[in-house]
């Protein structure tokens, strides 16, 4: 069980990132935790990891907790066994089988004596069974470091598991693997993940947004059927906060036009009587008087209808007004772009694929690269696009401009703020105004301006990069995704797809994700063995 009482964080840079989290995480429950990038999800989990300290607040775990972490750049230099938290037993198994009786070996192998028949065996079930568990973690594969990370479940068999994107890099029969894993545990989950097929086996969400976290119980197809009840009435309140602000205004002007006509007429009437004029000027500082708060009265009311209706404004999701409308790409479709001949790469003296691949790309195609972990996606994107050259065959390609967008948004200057790097993109000269209009329409007010790269999130990159693909206004000839999705919540996947769409170039996609796929309308798929 997870109990998180008043939890807040600050980040080093004194920025709060949340305060006062309340949660209560059931035994044997399986859920989620969604909400937008840069809400702290990741955080959270850290948290309750013991990864890092809150600011306040208490963190209570009842049981044995396993965390597998979304990077793993820290533990390359460790092995895997290190890494899988088992060293420590196979040393002292070791250290018994060549006959030291020290008590303290007993105590760390707990009678674990097929801990090395357990490992092999696990690692084997998520097709690892290559891999020396003294190795280290650094020349393994990005698919292989998650799976390595995904097999210290079963091993360690926890009482709870924290998993923070665990399908990222993993191929589709990696993540059928986790899939059944999920479905017939029996330890507490707690999940952050963009993979709506994992999504929907949890049976709990949790929304971690400013307001705190919100409930839901039931998958994610059902989480998002109540979002849409939940927009549907917001929109109804918006709707009557718009007619009551406007019933407001009109209210405002009838009450001064009518005491307006009053007080002229109040005015004839005391003129005609003879009135003297010291009273006269009495009796219009008195109108004046009431008029002002008459308006005052009125200009609270509508102030306060004004605030409810930003308020609830601004709670409306805006991917539709975050897309990149392209202009048509310069190419003609059907045009050969890239033609490989017979070709093939050597990787450590042996050649990536069984056979030699003989492959045409057209202007106007939308192909995803498929294949499992290791089997060369990457490789063969580089190959066609000239950022290598293959080992043998030939690669005859045409002039054109491509943007490569990959799942760590390599072409995000980390050294630069995110105006600076706007900026770049503004080769048709807009205005300095015009440029921050659009990135404040991508979600980046001005008090964003002077962030860096560097302290960005996944989603808060890949929307700068769209923001400024549309500053830009140019379609590049051919856009390639490397995993696009991967470190993204699912409003950014949304960005991303609404964008995408209606994109009339050549479009190359490397993505495990086939509901991904299937919006953004791939047509045609290259399997590699």
């Amino acid at each position: 069980m997870i109990f998180l009482q008043n939890i807040s964080y600050r980040f080093p840079n004194r920025d709060l990132l949340f305060s006062h989290i309340n949660l209560t995480v059931p035994s044997h429950s399986k859920s989620a935790l969604a909400g937008s990038n840069g809400m702290g999800k990741s955080t959270l989990l850290k948290l309750i990891a013991n990864e890092i300290q809150p600011l306040d607040g208490a963190v209570n775990i009842q049981g044995d907790l396993y965390y597998v972490p979304q990077m793993f750049g820290n533990f390359n230099d460790l092995t895997i066994a290190e890494c899988l938290k088992i060293d420590k037993k196979l040393d002292a198994l070791e250290k018994i089988s060549g006959g030291d009786v020290d008590e303290i070996y007993f105590e760390i192998l707990n009678d674990d004596w097929d801990i090395e028949e357990r490992c092999q065996h696990i690692l084997e079930y998520w097709k690892l069974n290559n891999l020396d568990l003294n190795q280290k973690l650094n020349g393994l594969s990005g698919g292989q470091k998650t799976k390595v990370f995904l097999a210290g479940m079963q091993i360690n068999e926890p009482d709870i598991v924290l998993l923070d994107e665990p399908t990222n890099h993993l191929d589709r029969e990696g993540r059928n693997l986790l899939y059944d894993y999920i479905d017939k545990t029996s330890s507490t989950l707690v999940i952050v993940s963009h993979d709506r097929a994992l999504l929907n086996l949890v049976d709990t969400i949790y929304e971690l947004s400013n307001k705190g976290i919100s409930t839901y119980g039931g998958n994610f197809d059902f989480y998002t059927e109540q979002k849409e009840i939940e927009e549907e009435a917001l929109n109804n309140d918006i709707h009557s906060k718009e007619r009551a602000l406007k019933k407001a205004k009109e209210k405002e002007r009838e009450t001064l036009e009518r005491k307006q006509k009053l007080d002229a007429r109040g005015k004839k009437k005391q003129e005609k009587s003879g009135v003297a004029r010291i009273m006269m000027n009495t009796l219009r500082n008195n109108a004046e008087k009431n008029t002002s708060r008459l308006k005052n009265i009125h200009a609270e009311k509508i102030n306060d209808i004004s605030g409810d209706l930003r308020g609830l404004r601004s709670s409306i999701k805006n991917t539709e007004q975050m897309k990149v409308n392209f202009d048509d790409p310069n190419l003609h479709s059907g045009k050969i772009l890239i033609n490989a001949v017979d070709v093939n790469f050597k990787y450590n003296e042996n050649f990536l694929w069984p056979e030699d691949l003989n492959l045409e790309i057209r202007s106007g195609d939308r192909i995803s690269f498929k294949g499992s972990n290791g089997s060369g996606k990457t490789t063969l994107i580089k190959l066609l696009l000239g950022n290598i050259e293959p080992t043998i065959g030939t690669v005859n390609r045409t002039d054109f401009n491509t943007i490569y967008i990959d799942q760590e948004y390599s072409l995000i200057d980390k050294e630069a703020t995110i105006y600076e790097f706007a900026q770049k993109f503004n080769d048709n000269g807009l205005q300095e105004s015009e440029v921050k209009t659009i990135l404040s329409r991508f979600l980046f007010g001005k008090e964003t301006w002077d962030k860096k790269g560097e302290v960005l999130s996944g989603g808060e990159r890949l929307r700068l990069l769209l923001c400024g693909l549309s500053i830009s206004n140019k379609a590049p000839d051919v856009i390639v995704l490397d995993e696009p999705t991967n470190n993204v919540d699912l409003q950014n996947v949304e960005i991303l797809t609404n964008s995408i769409k209606d994109y009339q170039g050549t479009l190359l996609v490397i993505s495990h994700d086939e509901f991904f796929l299937e919006e953004i309308g791939v047509e045609n798929e290259i399997v590699l063995d």
